[in-house]
């Protein structure tokens, strides 16, 4: 047995300095760091975290986004498969009883149980997640799910079709308003085409002054006598000329200084409004004029030159029904030479007018020639309107300027006999949608409503009184669900004008197929995008535009069933924001898309947000009238089921 020796610290300084030592523990080290270093780079899935952008490219079906299944320790999860034909019978329960989730421990299990469910509702939630396409067909709406191909393009004959005002029906089937819509499985089936040589239109402002020939190849308003006072053609171009216009507009304002464009007189409705130079110009007063003009025949296409303009204009007239407008919607309304009878049938389209206008409104006439109202129908005009309590404020060279009261004391004053009557208590003003017009007064609100409302821009933000009047489930927090709109809207607004560099593209004429308070039009304002927006608030839902008119913007009443009273390429800009989630349990969606087709201009872009599986119904569509689209994901992320539709229609 050998004995123990002690070893002193100096021994064991030395041994370690010694090179076997050295050479071992350096082995050792490197060894190990080897060891390491492939285990951790053999590792297929590093633990790293990714980041993403709020608006990103979503991956279509086809990706690898969708295949890609990373492999887990425990069993894998059931997938469900989508094929064409229904799968065999199994217990649906295991789709959602198989679902991990981590107890108490922190450990991840998988004999988690849902609980009862409602098993019709698993094909519901299976579609929303994959976006499912089956090649059935959904009969109500009249939409072929799968691929349907491309729509051809109509006859070069159509190229100005307007469907509700073109349609060949027989006299026994028209409506009153000459409105002839075709019949269910009648509609447009095709593109409309564009003229031959279309080009980009010219931009805002120049396009007050000139818009090219080839876009509008009418010469009739031309050639005919008069016309050339508001249109005449040099070379390829046709020429606006001013005629006085800034001079006419600063009469109206001496001799009724309290009209102020801009700020109290801020809505204008121009009837019979020629090729809108009037609200062409009024527009440099920060006045939004809504010009109409009826469609006589074929040639007189006056409102396709102003919305050419630029001018916010639609066809409209005043024959038998109510204007798509609500009641008090105008500060102002203004008719030039527009030879209508104001007195026929009991006065009928004078009423209609009033309705119209706001309490304490304006109405100007202007008759450049003594012709345009014979002195007999010019005093049966002023005793009419002094049957309507129109206080007749100025007239001056051939301008006459009345003013309508600001409540209804002078109605109820009145003989009992006097003409024309009150209408009833029942009578709701706004209610327009092929509705006869009335050969009544319409009663003013007891509360003031519609006649109070701000000066411009205040009134822009400024939550309305009618906002308590609309029909709709909130009562109390309206104002809030009203800013709440108002936020949001422009943060969508400022999204898409950064994103998709809307200060560069020069859109003019703008259309919101689905307005609700005008927001979207308020956001252009607050961004400064010189523009102007139809808002558009479908008959599915509740009326808001008593709103949208108190804000200052413009707007119109419409059902998306039907095609829309305008000319073909009449629009730079569609919204459609949650439409088509709405409108497809009502509408062959597929002709709402045609139709935004027809009055889309060449080089215009749509904007469409909406949830998943309606999107991939919209795209189907979109790209099969030839438009290039693109789809992002929501700002809520890639798991939103919200997402976003960008189409280009490129010449």
């Amino acid at each position: 047995m050998l004995p123990f020796t002690r070893v002193s610290s100096s021994d064991h300084f030395s041994l370690a300095k010694s090179p076997a030592f050295v050479k071992f523990t350096a082995f050792t080290l490197l060894s190990l760091s080897i060891f390491f270093l492939v285990r951790y780079f053999s590792d297929p899935f590093p633990k790293w975290s990714s980041s993403f952008s709020n608006l990103t490219t979503a991956p279509t079906k086809n990706s690898s986004a969708d295949t890609y299944q990373p492999p887990v320790s425990p069993p894998p999860l059931p997938t469900v498969s989508l094929p064409s034909v229904a799968p065999p019978a199994r217990p649906t329960r295991d789709f959602l009883e198989r679902t991990g989730i981590i107890d108490e421990n922190g450990v991840m299990v998988l004999d988690f149980i849902v609980g009862d469910y409602d098993e019709s509702l698993l094909g519901t939630a299976v579609n929303a997640s994959w976006g499912v396409r089956g090649a059935d067909r959904d009969e109500t709406r009249g939409f072929v799910k799968g691929k349907i191909g491309k729509f051809g393009v109509c006859d070069q004959s159509l190229s100005q079709y307007i469907p509700c005002l073109d349609n060949m029906q027989p006299l026994s089937q028209l409506n009153l308003s000459g409105r002839r819509c075709p019949e269910t499985g009648k509609g447009l089936d095709c593109v409309v085409p564009r003229p031959k040589g279309y080009t980009f239109r010219v931009p805002w402002p120049k396009s007050r002054d000139e818009v090219w020939y080839s876009n509008i190849p009418h010469t009739s308003l031309v050639d005919a006598n008069g016309g050339q006072i508001l249109v005449s053609k040099k070379e390829k171009k046709y020429i606006f000329p001013e005629r006085g216009m800034e001079q006419y507009l600063d009469q109206i304002s001496t001799m009724v200084p309290e009209i102020s464009f801009g700020k109290k007189t801020r809505v204008v409705l121009d009837i019979d409004c020629g090729v809108g130079s009037f609200g062409a110009y009024l527009a440099k007063r920060n006045v939004v004029t809504l010009s109409i003009s009826p469609r006589k025949d074929a040639n007189a296409n006056q409102i396709q030159f102003a919305l050419e303009r630029g001018v916010s204009a639609m066809i409209a007239g005043l024959e038998t029904h109510r204007l798509m407008f609500p009641s008090q919607a105008f500060e102002l309304i203004h008719c030039s030479r527009c030879r209508v009878n104001w007195t026929d049938n009991g006065g009928v389209l004078l009423l209609e007018v009033n309705r119209l206008m706001r309490a304490g409104g304006y109405f100007v006439m202007a008759l450049q020639q003594p012709a345009d109202m014979p002195d007999k129908l010019e005093k049966e005009m002023e005793d009419l309107a002094g049957r309507l309590c129109w206080e007749l404020v100025k007239r001056e060279g051939g301008i006459a300027i009345w003013k309508k009261p600001l409540n209804n004391s002078c109605y109820v004053n009145r003989r009992p006999t006097a003409t024309p009557s009150l209408c009833g208590t029942d009578d709701d003003p706004d209610y327009v949608w092929y509705v006869n017009m009335k050969t009544c007064i319409t009663r003013l609100p007891e509360n003031g409503y519609g006649s109070n409302v701000t000066e411009w821009p205040a009134r822009l933000k400024y939550p309305p009184d009618r906002l308590f009047s609309i029909e709709m489930d909130a009562i109390l927090s309206r104002k809030e669900i009203y800013r709440a709109d108002t936020n949001y809207m422009n943060d969508l607004a400022r999204g898409y004008i950064n994103a998709f560099h809307w200060k560069t593209l020069v859109f003019r004429n703008i259309m919101d197929m689905k307005a609700g308070y005008g927001g979207f039009g308020a956001a252009l304002v607050d961004n400064e995008i010189d523009c102007w927006v139809m808002n558009v608030v479908p008959v599915s839902g509740p009326n808001t535009l008593p709103v949208i008119y108190d804000r200052g913007l413009i707007g119109v009443l419409h059902d998306w069933c039907e095609p829309f009273d305008t000319y073909p390429r009449s629009y730079d800009l569609l919204n459609a924001n949650g439409l088509f989630s709405v409108e497809k349990n009502r509408c062959n969606i597929s002709n709402i898309v045609l139709e935004m087709d027809r009055i889309l201009r060449p080089g215009g872009r749509v904007y469409i947000r909406d949830l998943t599986p309606t999107i991939d119904e919209v795209q189907e569509l979109t790209e099969a009238v030839g438009w290039v689209t693109f789809r992002y994901d929501d700002s809520e992320g890639p798991h939103s089921n919200w997402k976003l539709l960008t189409c280009e229609k490129r010449m």
